[in-house]
């Protein structure tokens, strides 16, 4: 609501009766609120005034300074408490806690999803759709949002933590907290976490992203590494973990029974696979140091494909220090030890050459229809249109379009995709593994020039990428017209090697190329300047 510019219509000192009348309405909307609290919080005598704005939506809005920060707005004759009350009250309202790179998009306008909430080893609070919420970020209770909740506890639960989960009506650093008019800029306090029972780490098991698992688990969080550097994983509620890992084993969501490797080779690769999907997606220059455990819970997991599970102990690495030291040593990633016990990735080579399948134009699109329609991403009310979930907004959505693009038509969506690829061509041989190339293949140029003897000469270029032998075509061509050749190197390209032959010669080239070595003929140009046939007299 204050992500943008606010206009003040009016700021005045607020009236003895006012006061009182606020101070009702205060004990009335927050019962947790003792008398002398709400005494503190609405003070008989200091300074209070009433500020009266329209926020860029038009929405009219009372807020309430006190000391020269807001303490309190009023919409629809509702009242809501500001970041700067509920650090004084950090209990005020149910909590809930994200993580702190989602702060910047929350202060942008953005509303928060539920992937991105951080649940505790209590479980998450009990609320009901519509109910006031604060935000927290982890490590610290001082709240830096607030906002109205989407839907009930037991449907985020439902719904395995996907979904829209807050409406956000205010933010720590708004334009309420931040502007010239309003708040006095003051720094996010430091409010230690409640203390809570230690785990009991005998019972840990691993962990997997299993989004059927989800609907029966009420909560997951990763909590820092041991002395190996393999992280910890808690999970509490309505099943045990061996419990669910056993039913979620009974599923067959881990291994592909379509693919005849051992289950230790799939996982190898599915955990490769998270890894560099979620460094290419996810992760930006700006989150290093990323702690390895975050980089697994937040990262790693969600960049598993539906219907999979990603159980680093499964695999031949057993433990995530180990598979990240293979990377380390691949060169892809830089990981350090910033404090005793507890190692973050501080670097990442971004111009990496990553592995990847080569994938046809209709692989592609097949791929991306298949993905929209298991995700139920295809719009109910028309059909040509596509709902952009967070994988899909990661990959084709520039930063600008984040907030304000939430659908796409198929063409588009498609063409956006295309885009991101890097191009790549593959030359098959009789006999021969087919040769894969980056780029986009350049079709043999066949052209006509004049020397200076006013003699024409036939030019031919680009004959390496399929295959060609440049001095071989020479050869071939040199008895076949009876004719000069020469071999010279092409003139603005790196490596590669020209053919001249004396006189106009493109039908001899024609048919070499075309009937001869088969190439299509798409991929040759040119072939239009053979000479005419005589006409007959």
């Amino acid at each position: 609501m204050f992500a943008k510019a606010f206009r003040v219509k009016s700021n005045t000192a607020i009236k003895g009766s006012d006061r009182r009348r606020l101070r009702a309405d205060v004990a009335a909307a927050f019962p947790g609120l003792g008398t002398d609290q709400v005494s503190v919080l609405v003070p008989g005598k200091e300074e209070l005034n009433t500020v009266k704005l329209y926020a860029h939506r038009g929405d009219a809005v009372t807020v309430y300074v006190s000391g020269g920060n807001p303490i309190l707005f009023e919409l629809e004759k509702n009242l809501y408490p500001t970041v700067y009350t509920l650090w004084s009250y950090p209990d005020l309202l149910p909590t809930f806690t994200t993580w702190p790179l989602v702060l910047e998009k929350l202060v942008g306008g953005a509303d928060l999803m539920l992937p991105g909430l951080v649940v505790p080893p209590a479980g998450l609070p009990q609320v009901q759709k519509g109910d006031l919420c604060a935000i927290t970020l982890v490590g610290n209770r001082a709240p830096v949002a607030v906002g109205i909740a989407a839907m009930s506890t037991a449907e985020m639960l439902t719904s395995g933590l996907k979904g829209r989960g807050f409406s956000m009506l205010h933010t720590y650093q708004d334009h309420l907290c931040f502007s010239r008019r309003s708040g006095d800029k003051s720094s996010l306090p430091s409010i230690a976490p409640l203390a809570l029972d230690p785990p009991d780490l005998e019972k840990e098991e691993s962990i997997t992203a299993d989004p059927a698992m989800q609907e029966d688990l009420r909560c997951l969080t990763l909590e820092g590494e041991d002395e190996n550097g393999e992280a910890q994983q808690q999970m509490c509620g309505r099943k045990s973990l061996s419990e669910a890992s056993e039913d979620s084993n009974s599923r067959g969501l881990n291994p592909d029974p379509t693919d005849s490797r051992t289950l230790q080779e799939q996982m190898d690769e599915l955990l490769q696979r998270c890894f560099l999907h979620a460094l290419k997606c996810q992760v930006k220059k700006a989150d290093l140091p990323l702690l390895t455990s975050i980089f697994l819970g937040n990262h790693m997991f969600s960049c598993c494909p539906k219907g999979r599970q990603l159980d680093i102990k499964k695999s031949s690495y057993r433990k995530l220090s180990k598979f990240l030291q293979q990377m380390q040593q691949e060169q892809i990633v830089q990981v350090e030890e910033l404090s005793k016990g507890v190692e973050s990735i501080v670097a990442v080579d971004w111009k990496h050459p990553r592995k990847g399948s080569i994938l046809e134009g209709g692989e592609v699109r097949t791929i991306i229809i298949n993905y929209a329609k298991k995700n139920d991403l295809v719009d109910a009310n028309n059909k040509n249109l596509v709902k952009l979930d967070p994988i899909l907004c990661d990959c084709i959505l520039e930063k600008n379009e984040q907030h304000t693009v939430m659908k796409l038509p198929w063409d588009s969506l498609l063409t956006r995709c295309f885009e991101k690829l890097q191009p790549a061509y593959q030359v098959s041989f009789p006999g021969q593994e087919p040769i894969v190339k980056k780029g986009k293949i350049c079709p043999i140029d066949i052209s006509l020039a004049q020397r200076a003897s006013n003699k024409k000469v036939t030019v031919v270029r680009n004959l390496e990428p399929y295959g060609l032998d440049p001095c071989s075509v020479a050869s071939i061509l040199q008895q076949r017209c009876q004719a000069s050749t020469t071999v010279t190197p092409a003139p603005g390209a790196k490596d590669s090697l020209q053919v001249q032959i004396q006189g106009n010669q493109v039908h001899h080239l024609s048919r070499l190329l075309l009937e001869e070595y088969r190439l299509p003929r798409k991929y040759i140009q040119g072939l239009e300047k053979a000479p005419k046939p005589a006409k007959k007299k």
